[in-house]
């Protein structure tokens, strides 16, 4: 069965590139991004892996922890770490995860018979600190990931989880943000003390909260 939008991410031990580790110890109280690619030494991924290394210090005051996943061995990744490093100007600064008896690609539905009966497809899961899945993408093997996006809905996720809004299209941070429905006209002002907009009843815009 497919995991789902508020389903409890799934628990497990696994070999990496960085030791044997607990998912959720090493996710502690963190944010957690884990996301899979369908074999080491693969262009399109090799630039994935070096981008996230890039944007160590991003994910780290988002209080984001990443670990990455092939169905590969340990040895192999190490070896395509080598490979990361040289091509991409850095240092691979998180776990890659051996899966080669494909038990955390099946826990998280990572292989899609349709696309590739044997290696897994280009998933990504955001995990929140209580465990529960805050967003899941799948792209195509031929695509690469667009990771400014991912720290933009990081971002969205982490505001609306502690205030009463939502975020509108194409929103980055700072931009304004929704109140949410639920919120009555007569409370907005002690809520939001910056003001609002009322564009409709059902749509009224205010600066975001915490900038």
């Amino acid at each position: 069965m497919s995991l789902r939008l508020g389903d409890k991410a799934p628990n497990f031990k696994a070999k990496t590139s960085e030791g044997e580790i607990d998912f959720y110890e090493y996710l502690g109280d963190s944010w957690g991004v884990l996301f899979s690619h369908p074999a080491d030494y693969t262009p399109v991924c090799t630039t994935e892996l070096g981008r996230t290394a890039s944007l160590k210090d991003e994910f780290d005051k988002r209080n984001v922890k990443v670990i990455a996943l092939s169905v590969d061995s340990v040895e192999s990744h190490r070896g395509w770490i080598n490979d990361i490093n040289e091509t991409q100007g850095v240092e691979v600064n998180f776990p890659l995860i051996g899966d080669e008896n494909r038990e955390v690609a099946e826990a998280y539905d990572m292989i899609h018979p349709n696309a590739s009966a044997t290696a897994t497809v280009r998933s990504l899961f955001v995990i929140a600190p209580d465990k529960t899945i805050k967003l899941t993408i799948s792209y195509p093997a031929s695509t690469g990931r667009n990771f400014q996006e991912i720290l933009r809905v990081i971002d969205s996720l982490q505001l609306t989880a502690n205030y009463s809004v939502s975020t509108p299209a194409d929103w980055k941070d700072g931009d304004p943000v929704v109140i949410a429905p639920a919120i009555k006209n007569e409370d907005i002002p002690a809520k939001f003390p910056k003001g609002h907009t009322e564009v409709k009843p059902y749509l009224r815009m205010t600066p975001q909260p915490n900038k």
